[in-house]
């Protein structure tokens, strides 16, 4: 393997290996644990949401991507997204994904505007 890409990949490995972060959502009673890292497959599907102005979609694929359980599964699945896209808190939704994005995206969401989305 070409050296440096060895050392990119050895440096993402690192990464993904570190403990992961959490917090409490306080409205759903459940901590949400979170890598601060995620590979750009994982990251794709909310970049391209986010490219297409889709900024309520990139919010719950972030959730979708992102959100783990304390034993590092996911906390929700594909299928969940028309769930949390019609049937969730619009308001908490922001506030998690702004937890998770907060550690590693410079994204900065407004509540009210995109709530009226």
């Amino acid at each position: 393997m070409n050296p440096v890409l060895k050392k990119a990949t050895d440096h993402f490995r690192d990464k993904l290996d570190e403990k992961m972060s959490s917090f409490y959502v306080k409205s759903w009673d459940t901590t949400v644990y979170f890598k601060k890292v995620n590979s750009f497959k994982e990251e794709s599907r909310v970049l391209t949401l986010h490219q297409q102005n889709k900024t309520t979609e990139a919010l719950v694929e972030s959730l979708i991507v992102k959100c783990r359980n304390e034993d590092g599964s996911k906390m929700f699945q594909p299928a969940d997204r028309v769930v949390l896209l019609n049937e969730v808190d619009p308001a908490v939704i922001i506030e998690v994904a702004a937890a998770i994005n907060g550690e590693q995206d410079d994204y900065q969401f407004d509540v009210e505007q995109t709530v009226k989305n």
